[in-house]
């Protein structure tokens, strides 16, 4: 059999946390490289080498790196697939199932970032999300036919999801609809997530950082 040990590149309480979520989700065999921000690992020369951009997630598997938030997801969905969170080559569900795990990365977060910045977009022609109403317009549609990405099936889309709707809710940039906050409500709640905050909590302690509320 395949070895399917995966080394996460982590630093608590960042993006790769949503990584951390998905491997306890797929109850994955795993490790982690502990990164301190605080004392500016994530620019040494020994993970620049793993990542040039210097920035997490980053996994290792079989003597290969895979960055990028959605790649990560896509590939650990796939090389756990029997966990059933990543609708197989085939499948109807395929393609929403990719469409929205892309749709964060090109729309979602462009326009969240743009919004937070207080910038304005592009012109629609040029904007990769077009304009910000018509973005979280779609969003929305989705989220309140529920209850998950793909309606009745949860998957490594929504461990995505779960996390961005949490925290761009928290500050303010995506209104907290009632259909929002049960999504919300249900990924929190969820035994992985739970461990994984655990974890992160314990893990930022260490380096003697506190946990985001």
């Amino acid at each position: 059999m395949t070895d399917r040990r995966i080394t996460l590149f982590h630093a608590p309480n960042t993006r790769s946390t949503g990584t951390l979520i998905l491997l306890e989700e797929l109850g994955a065999d795993y490790e982690l490289e502990l990164l301190d921000f605080g004392r500016n690992e994530q620019r040494s020369p020994g993970y620049l080498a793993v990542n040039p951009m210097g920035k997490v997630p980053a996994i290792r598997h079989a003597g290969a790196v895979v960055t990028e938030q959605v790649a990560i997801y896509v590939y650990l969905a796939d090389l756990y697939a029997e966990r059933g969170l990543a609708p197989p080559p085939g499948d109807p569900l395929r393609g929403p199932y990719l469409r929205w795990l892309v749709f964060y990365g090109t729309c979602f977060e462009p326009a969240i970032v743009d919004r937070s910045q207080k910038r304005e977009p592009g012109s629609f022609a040029s904007s990769p999300y077009g304009d910000y109403d018509t973005m979280l317009g779609a969003v929305m549609q989705r989220i309140e036919q529920g209850p998950y990405m793909l309606g009745e099936r949860f998957t490594a889309a929504d461990v995505l999801w779960g996390i961005a709707l949490g925290w761009t809710t928290s500050w303010g940039l995506v209104p907290r609809t009632p259909a929002v906050q049960r999504y919300v409500e249900a990924f929190d709640a969820r035994p992985a997530v739970i461990r994984a905050r655990s974890r992160d909590a314990e893990l930022a302690a260490s380096l003697g950082k506190v946990a985001p509320p």
